[in-house]
């Protein structure tokens, strides 16, 4: 059997437990996906009127706001997401497992894979679960065709690679599941300083650049656009420039933080 054959046999091994792993311990998945949920129900009943009425100039339309508003939810839904792939990866640094793996005959990346491979599938399928919310409120997007549906999910799914790699590497430098569910924070943090709720043009000046340019903004509004029809502009070059700079940072700063000798 090939080198390739191998590290794919073990990958797929790995997201299999640790797919069984969530399925079996379901409580922080379902922790971590009540948040964006119960942000979205939040925003659209006890402040939708209000918030409505500030993006469309005094007109309050709900509806309005939930279109706007739903498209930050969802990387929101990411992000908190992939704070439970640094807290597993955590568990499995401290509580010995992988210290066994590194003395078994098996692909060594493998271990890694099948941890962002799981998340990745995770953080789609949380995503969808919070759009099905979404949609049963009133979130419609009639205006996007078939192609810009796909690519909206191919930026999701890019987007939910990205922070899994940042997430694992938060994970592996943890020295409890404890503290890397604390490290993980600035995930759940920066949607918060977004243009999730309201528009970037509506902060402070001198706060407008750093809500402007950290990765979600510019993933919410590519999103808008797909889905909405509204101005990408230059949103999507910095969108992708986002996500391959944390895709490939994640990825060089976890495997070398795996592949160092433990101590």
């Amino acid at each position: 059997m090939s080198a390739l054959s191998l590290a794919v046999r073990d990958s797929n091994t790995m997201l299999r437990r640790n797919l069984l792993h969530a399925r079996r311990y379901p409580s922080l998945t379902l922790n971590l996906l009540l948040t964006p949920i119960m942000m979205l129900l939040l925003f659209v009943y006890i402040f939708g009127d209000v918030m409505s009425a500030g993006i469309g100039g005094g007109t309050a339309d709900r509806s309005e706001y939930i279109a706007y508003l739903v498209p930050g939810i969802l990387m929101m839904t990411i992000g908190g997401t992939t704070v439970g792939t640094a807290v597993s990866v955590s568990m499995d640094m401290t509580e010995g497992i992988i210290a066994r793996f590194r003395t078994l005959a098996i692909h060594r990346g493998s271990v890694l894979i099948g941890h962002v491979v799981g998340s990745v599938l995770q953080c789609l399928a949380s995503v969808v679960l919070v759009g099905a919310v979404a949609v049963a409120i009133g979130f419609r997007s009639t205006d996007a065709t078939a192609l810009e549906w796909i690519a909206a999910f191919g930026l999701l799914a890019l987007f939910a690679l990205a922070l899994t790699w940042i997430a694992v590497g938060m994970g592996l430098i943890s020295p409890n599941p404890e503290a890397a569910s604390n490290n993980a924070l600035p995930l759940v943090f920066l949607p918060l300083i977004s243009s999730t709720f309201v528009p970037i043009d509506a902060m402070p000046g001198w706060f407008q650049p750093i809500a402007e340019y950290q990765p979600f903004t510019p993933a919410i509004e590519t999103l808008r656009g797909l889905l909405l029809g509204t101005e990408i502009g230059h949103n999507g070059w910095l969108a992708l420039t986002w996500c391959l700079a944390l895709t490939v940072l994640g990825y060089l700063w976890s495997k070398s933080v795996f592949n160092r000798d433990p101590k």
